[in-house]
């Protein structure tokens, strides 16, 4: 071909530029300026991004994209009024804004919680039931209990129990620490009549624990996971002379597929077999405390797909609740326990652990029909249905909110000049490589021109371990292939968008279980996102990225950052209300986010901030491994040498969050208020020396909002 017609002396570089002369499709990205072609420009909306990331889908009743192209959170689920709608870019603004302008001055990251969506969830679960037993013609009632494992935050024990007690609405505990702060919780709020279940292992402490809760008024059941504890539940009424309300675990043969689902069935961790129910029942009647039996508890698993699996399920608990009524127990509740899902990928469907074929509505009537149906067919009077819907109540009332501080810089698409003129310094074998891989361009032939590429990369590499060719000639060579793999038509991959997050601390499901919660921006949504990035966290750990999305993607659609000094790019993670905050560590010492509690109000936001607390601090998190701060503080400041304002440098760092921190122009005001502030006559520094050695300690542990 003409265009390789050069001759054997000329520089490759000479005949590179021929080459690319006589192919049109690599003109353009392999020599001189980019072409100032543009891209369609399409029309793009805030309903096309609603689209996109499938929000209607995922976040309906809650979580809409509204005109301005932000997410909003729609409070009172459908019942939310025009004007009510909050907008999470405007929370974000108030709580990271500076204190000056009437911020909170709060380091991002942020958990915003929303009580109004709580309330509404705890109103929704329990109208569900409503329903479903008055359509149903039921004799008995619905009255649930919030499994605080979910999420043992006290202002969203205290507002479940709240909002909940006019239905009754109580707890349910699964070790001591949580018995105490149920029991607290319902004396101090509670209804009378609301239920304290008692589940996990135990031993006698526990048990006793368990049994001074009903001196104190409140309805603990005592459920047992083994037949074991049936002992230990004896004695301790004996030594208490407190005769106590007992409920059993039953392992159902039912159980559904996927990870959720190993928690359930015949070899499932918790619960008695059909033998071991016989056996405490046995062992009760010989106590003359077979009346103690009230209340039978199973669980199918989390994230129960169907309905179907569900009333198997159901049916198959209610057999054995009618069972143990006829052979003499007082039973009067059937606690059908957790396994209310959530659909987190927003496609309604069975397919997959993260979404479920069902609405709330759904799942209430199955298990009402279910029970009824197994009773009326036994001549056993209606129960009380109880559940232990965790996860539902409690998944949507918070969001996540992070920044994308960086990312990686798209792939060039050119070849400049100097770099072109480093392949003539290649070697031998290297410049044939490279000949062939042009020619094979040149001529359209993409699968032979893929084989050269990756022969003259990993002759390239070979050749820079042994010293002949420099960090200059490989970088050179990596560029060429990579225009040439793109200008083959190959995709560009993901580009990394950094964000300032841990994803153990904040995301531990992602990464333990490949648990997928909705993340997308949260604002400018009215643009169009052209860049599939993923995401890389602040750890110094492979795992610490996340790279999986809902709807099967290996990349999320995002937005070009913003220019420096301008608002920064957040993105939310949704539906993550459930679990997170307790099973997040301490990975790298990256401590939990900053909080902010919002409330509809009719202000001009239509929210108010009602609590904010910043993140823990370097202090906090270093006080957690064991660590003594004000040691470290005082050993470190006994080598600074200038007149403290390195002390006050690490007085900071001991006081802040330990994620990174952009505000350029608060570090400068700052670091000129310390220089304004210290004097330079030694007298006036050693007459404030003690002074400033209690502002610089209270400085560091005196940060709260």
């Amino acid at each position: 071909m003409p265009a390789l017609a050069v001759d054997a002396a000329a520089p490759v570089a000479h005949a590179f530029a021929a080459s690319c002369d006589a192919s049109p499709r690599f003109a353009a990205p392999l020599l001189g300026p980019a072409a100032a072609v543009k891209p369609e420009m399409a029309a793009w909306s805030a309903d096309l991004s609603s689209a996109l990331y499938n929000v209607d889908g995922w976040g309906a009743p809650y979580f809409f994209v509204n005109d301005d192209g932000d997410v909003a959170v729609r409070p009172h689920g459908a019942a939310t009024l025009p004007g009510q709608e909050i907008d999470l870019a405007k929370v974000v603004a108030r709580a990271a804004g500076a204190r000056a302008g009437g911020g909170l001055g709060l380091a991002l990251p942020l958990l915003v919680r929303f009580p109004d969506v709580l309330r509404h969830r705890v109103e929704t679960l329990n109208a569900a039931f409503a329903y479903a037993v008055r359509s149903t013609g039921y004799a008995g009632r619905y009255q649930g209990v919030y499994p605080v494992k979910c999420n043992q935050d006290r202002y969203v024990v205290e507002d479940i129990v709240e909002f909940g007690a006019p239905f009754g609405f109580g707890l349910e505990a699964g070790s001591k620490p949580e018995l105490l702060l149920t029991m607290s919780c319902l004396v101090a709020r509670g209804s009378p009549d609301a239920l304290l279940v008692c589940n996990g292992y135990k031993d006698l402490e526990y048990v006793s624990l368990a049994l001074i809760a009903r001196t104190m008024g409140l309805n603990t059941v005592i459920v047992l996971e083994q037949e074991e504890e049936l002992d230990i539940v004896v004695e301790a009424s004996r030594r208490l002379n407190i005769r106590p309300v007992v409920g059993m675990r039953a392992k159902l043969r039912t159980k559904h597929a996927g990870h959720f689902g190993a928690t359930s069935g015949e070899k499932g961790k918790f619960g008695l077999n059909a033998a071991q129910i016989l056996s405490v029942v046995s062992k009760l009647k010989a106590l003359a405390m077979l009346d103690c039996l009230q209340l039978l508890h199973f669980h199918i698993g989390s994230q129960i797909p169907t309905t179907a699996l569900l009333a198997d399920g159901v049916g198959e608990a209610a057999q054995i609740y009618c069972e143990l009524a006829r052979l003499g127990a007082a039973m009067r509740v059937i606690d059908v326990g957790g396994g209310l899902g959530i659909d987190y990928d927003g496609t309604h469907s069975a397919q997959t652990d993260m979404s479920v074929a069902y609405s709330l509505e759904e799942y209430a009537a199955a298990v009402v029909a279910a029970v009824g149906r197994v009773c009326d067919r036994k001549g056993v009077q209606h129960p009380v249905i109880c559940s232990e819907s965790g996860r539902a109540l409690v998944s949507h009332h918070s969001v996540l909110i992070f920044e994308a501080f960086s990312a990686t810089a798209p792939a060039a698409n050119m070849m400049d000049p100097a770099t072109a003129y480093l392949l003539d310094e290649l070697t031998d074998d290297c410049r044939s490589d490279y000949r062939n891989l042009m020619a094979s361009a040149v001529r359209g032939d993409f699968d032979t021109c893929g084989l050269y590429a990756d022969q003259l990369k990993r002759r390239c590499a070979e050749q820079f371990k042994e010293g002949v060719l420099g960090l200059e000639h490989l970088a050179a060579v990596d560029g060429l292939c990579e225009i040439v793999a793109r200008g083959m038509g190959a995709a560009e991959g993901p580009r990394r968008y950094h964000i300032n997050l841990s994803v153990f601390t904040s995301l531990p499901d992602m990464w333990a279980i490949e648990q997928l919660f909705p993340i997308i921006p949260i604002q400018r949504l009215q643009e169009r996102p052209a860049v599939d990035g993923v995401l890389s966290d602040l750890t110094c750990d492979s795992d610490g990225k996340v790279d999986q999305f809902i709807g099967g993607r290996s990349s999320l659609p995002l937005h070009e950052l913003p220019a420096h000094g301008t608002r920064g790019y957040y993105l939310g993670m949704f539906l993550g209300g459930a679990y997170q905050e307790a099973l997040g560590g301490l990975h790298n010492l990256f401590g939990g986010p900053s909080v902010v509690r919002v409330s509809q109000s009719d202000g001009p936001h239509c929210f108010a901030v009602t609590r904010a607390a910043p993140g823990p601090s370097c202090a906090d998190v270093l006080r957690a491994m064991q660590h003594e701060p004000e040691v470290m503080f005082e050993v470190l400041k006994q080598r600074t040498t200038d007149d403290g304002a390195t002390a006050a440098a690490l007085a900071r760092a001991f006081g802040s969050m330990p994620y990174l921190s952009f505000d350029a122009e608060e570090a400068v005001a700052m670091s000129g208020a310390e220089s304004s502030g210290m004097s330079s006559d030694s007298e006036g520094s050693a007459a404030g020396a003690a002074e400033d050695d209690d502002e610089e300690w209270e400085f560091m542990r005196g940060l709260t909002v």
